[in-house]
């Protein structure tokens, strides 16, 4: 018995299928989508130049966008996570150069020295300060707003008084 058209399309849709699933990435699966497509038309009697298009339009679309369907059906919820200078903005330093105002200094952040330039005019070594924007290598930082440097007094603790026999 001789294997009809659809019969070897849907072998090879078959053959694409297990190779994605032993390779990474997805790329054969967009060729057996197409060599699927073209096994339909091929069982309700289109020509063999309408398969081959049908497999080309249908494996180039869905693999153009492949990206764009992943991003927005399986991504939708993700977190997007900030690295390396970007993760930078915002957060807390320690001055450890005074920054003067046309030279600059040095900042900590996360273990590193960074070269500064103060936003809120001369700072002294030790202050803390937060990051506000990079340029090339250099932080610009200024003072922390005054709401995170509120800090509530604490409470005295009486001395314990002694109740014994002497």
């Amino acid at each position: 018995m001789d294997p009809t058209a659809w019969q070897l399309w849907l072998i090879a849709a078959i053959v694409l299928g297990a190779m994605e699933i032993k390779l990474s990435g997805f790329v054969t699966l967009w060729f057996a989508v197409g060599a699927l497509m073209s096994a339909l038309i091929a069982g309700a009697g289109v020509g063999l130049d309408g398969q081959l298009a049908m497999f080309t339009l249908v494996s180039t679309a869905l693999f153009a966008a492949s990206r764009t369907i992943f991003k927005h059906v399986f991504m939708r919820d993700a977190v997007h996570l900030k690295t390396g200078i970007e993760a930078m903005l915002g957060q807390e330093a320690v001055v450890m150069e005074a920054l003067s105002d046309p030279h600059g200094g040095t900042v900590r952040i996360n273990g590193e020295l960074w070269m500064a330039r103060s936003l809120s005019g001369p700072l002294p070594e030790g202050e803390r300060v937060t990051v506000e924007q990079i340029e090339g290598l250099k932080l610009w930082v200024r003072r922390p707003s005054a709401s995170h440097e509120v800090s509530l007094p604490q409470p005295r603790r009486k001395k314990k008084e002694t109740v014994g026999w002497d």
